[in-house]
């Protein structure tokens, strides 16, 4: 009733409650409540609205009533607002219903939509649906709903063009021909110097960028939580500052240090007689940067499982006379097998959804995700093809999802029971500790290299060519004077850095929240559709960014969801691409923990929430960690997905360094990056120190063992 008689139900030029004069009496129809609307502006068509409050109301609350108001306001909410667009109603025979057309969904229908949402929540728990609890129900439902309406609807917006021919019409036919062209599918590279298709390509990629990035994940987890080794801290952020990168940052890296005219290219010419080359461009190229790039998403979700093997399992092995490579063996890394396959999963989806550095390394290494953007942006501007391609990708995706539950199978990994245990976890065996070392150090050592070269890139004139040093680069996009009124910010970068900074912190703590809740319930809820509900958080992981802009602008560009050229559309982007970190992370720590502590917490009268707030969310502060820096990261560091989106007053960094590097401003484009870092870092730090650590033992851990030891 408040969004109906109170709110404006429409849209304001702001967005949401961005404009207050609502305020002051509804003096346009922009900011009139759906009462007033229907009433003085001619849109009949709202007075139905009121008939589910109404429903629920005089039902006395009884589940049938407020089950079908739930349901009736929200199939009529959509069902008007899909009718009747900007001008007017789209069917003929809805003429007669008033006036004029409706712009896009405002404050006021959402406050409405949520309501009825919460109506039929609460009427299904009154009919014994999840054990009567109304909290998980609410969840489940909310949940649903956001991904149905900013991932379903908007993919199968795109998805819908696969099915169409040339004329417009829908044909499966032109769907198969699309879907067998032999340049997606050919074998030629098997039998000659031909090129094979570019799913094939995409897929072996993916493969290896998937155990690559889950070795060295675990390897930077294993010393980062089992070691004794000195420099852990710098190890550390060492493994996290790829992470906080624009991809093609990393790539523009790679080049100027292997390429043709690259520093150590040239090194090993004038030193060892080694002809130049081009070997950085193609599958090798793209491979590592996507390594650099992907490895902490792997070293965040492993590290939180590494910490929760309890040691008093390794213990128990060991006074049963198995030595530590056997204890290893048998105890540990079985329990490592969640954490592993979640990592591995999100190494391959990412790989998939990459677009800046097969863009930028990729030379004649065609991936599907380039194909899509040169089908959307290219001049045959052909988005069947590209939808027929992110159909591969989703049948990849759908491919490894199935493998990676296989492998899991249905056995049990819990390790934290609520009993007594030391916290002191053992040394690695000698052999372990070794391999561990020597892929860590020596991958933190390169990736030291690469944020040298992006840090020396800024303070010179011109990279390659002249390396005087200046700050020319850093004051022309954020320098500051002080005027009349006061400090200001003059520099032409702070625009689109201050417009970043608040989508990222906007976006974080909501990804987050939504994450950690729909691994809560995927892990510790059974309920029907639970498999096809956890796909679906994995759909917006697995398109690629470019498809995912390109469906937004395609889906919220018209009422009755209008969201294009708010800064709304950027946050929603963000969230959802990004949600399947903090699901993954959630999912692989949870499996730790045994349900007798939700049970224990249940049996005194906690109640669901309490329960996830007190006890849950304490022991899963890795995961809250690992979705929170990811989130916040990568939404200031996002292209593919956003290059579609901005708009002169939301323009994002990326899309500003991007235009720097078209127009060959790389000084200026790395010190942007550089200055980037500096402030994601500091975030992390803040993150970090805000959630704190989780803490499983009540004794003062002591000095661990050197990796050597047993």
């Amino acid at each position: 009733m408040l969004g109906l008689l109170l709110l404006p139900w429409y849209a304001l030029p702001a967005g949401g409650l961005g404009d207050w004069r609502w305020l002051a009496g509804y003096p346009d129809q922009a900011s009139a409540p759906a009462w007033l609307l229907a009433l003085q502006h001619g849109r009949l068509w709202l007075w139905p609205l009121l008939l589910p409050p109404l429903i629920a109301w005089f039902g006395q609350q009884r589940p049938p009533w407020l089950i079908a108001a739930g349901i009736t306001g929200l199939a009529y909410l959509f069902a008007q607002g899909f009718a009747i667009d900007h001008k007017g109603p789209v069917l003929h025979w809805l003429g007669g219903l008033g006036a004029g057309g409706q712009p896009g969904f405002g404050i006021g229908a959402a406050l409405y939509g949520l309501g009825c949402l919460m109506l039929l929540s609460l009427g299904l728990a009154r009919r014994g649906w999840c054990r009567g609890d109304a909290f998980v129900i609410a969840a489940i439902g909310g949940i649903v709903a956001l991904i149905v309406l900013f991932v379903f609807f908007p993919v199968l917006i795109v998805l819908v063009e696969a099915l169409k021919a040339a004329d417009g019409s829908l044909s499966l036919g032109a769907f198969w021909q699309r879907l067998a062209d032999t340049s997606i599918w050919s074998l030629a590279c098997l039998s000659g110097p031909q090129r094979c298709g570019v799913a094939w390509n995409t897929l072996f990629l993916a493969l290896l960028v998937g155990a690559g990035t889950t070795i060295l994940g675990l390897a930077f987890a294993l010393i980062a939580v089992r070691s004794a080794f000195r420099y852990k801290p710098l190890l550390r952020a060492l493994t996290l500052l790829p992470i906080i990168t624009p991809p093609f940052v990393i790539g523009l890296a790679l080049i100027l240090l292997f390429g043709r005219s690259g520093a150590v290219t040239t090194l090993m010419t004038d030193w060892f007689d080694i002809p130049r080359s081009r070997w950085i461009y193609g599958l090798t190229g793209v491979f590592i940067a996507q390594l650099l790039a992907f490895t902490p998403i792997a070293f965040l979700v492993l590290i939180g499982v590494v910490q929760g093997i309890a040691p008093s399992l390794e213990e128990a092995a060991q006074t049963l006379r198995a030595n530590s490579w056997t204890t290893f063996r048998t105890i540990t890394w079985p329990l490592l097998r969640p954490g592993v396959a979640n990592a591995f999963l999100l190494g391959f989806v990412e790989s998939l959804a990459d677009f800046g550095n097969p863009l930028v390394l990729g030379g004649n290494f065609d991936v599907l995700s380039t194909k899509i953007f040169f089908a959307v942006v290219g001049a045959a501007h052909d988005q069947g093809r590209a939808a027929t391609l992110a159909f591969v990708l989703l049948a990849f995706t759908l491919g490894i999802f199935w493998a990676q539950q296989r492998w899991l199978g249905r056995k049990s990994y819990t390790t934290m029971t609520g009993k007594g245990d030391a916290g002191i976890a053992l040394a690695l065996p000698r052999r372990v500790a070794i391999t561990a070392y020597c892929l860590a150090l020596p991958w933190a050592l390169f990736t030291a290299i690469i944020y040298a070269t992006i840090l020396f890139g800024g303070f010179v004139k011109a990279v390659g060519r002249d390396h005087s040093f200046t700050l020319a680069h850093y004051l022309a996009g954020f320098s500051l004077e002080w005027g009349a009124r006061g400090l200001q910010f003059t520099g032409a970068a702070w625009d689109s850095f201050w417009v970043t900074l608040g989508v990222a912190a906007s976006a974080a703590p909501l990804t987050a929240a939504i994450g950690i809740l729909t691994a809560y319930l995927l892990a510790r809820q059974d309920f029907q559709g639970r498999r096809a509900f956890e796909f679906g958080t994995l759909l917006s992981f697995a398109i690629p960014g470019t498809v995912i802009g390109v469906a937004y602008v395609m889906a919220f560009n018209t009422p009755p969801l209008e969201l294009t050229g708010t800064g709304l559309i950027l946050v929603l982007c963000f969230v959802f691409r990004n949600m399947p970190v903090g699901v993954r992370a959630g999912i692989a720590s949870l499996s730790q923990i045994d349900k007798s502590l939700d049970e224990a917490s249940l049996t005194l009268g906690a109640g669901t929430s309490g329960t996830l707030r007190r006890i849950m969310l304490p022991l899963l502060r890795p995961a809250i960690v690992a979705a929170l820096v990811y989130s916040f990261v990568r939404a200031m560091t996002a292209v593919s997905a956003v290059i579609f989106l901005v708009t002169a007053q939301y323009n994002l960094s990326t899309a500003y360094i991007v235009g720097r590097v078209e127009a060959g401003e790389l000084g200026l484009a790395i010190a942007y990056s550089s200055v980037l870092i500096l402030v994601m870092i500091l975030a992390i730090l803040g993150i970090q120190r805000l959630v704190g650590e989780r803490r499983l033992g009540r004794r003062a851990p002591e000095q661990i063992a050197p990796f050597g030891a047993g």
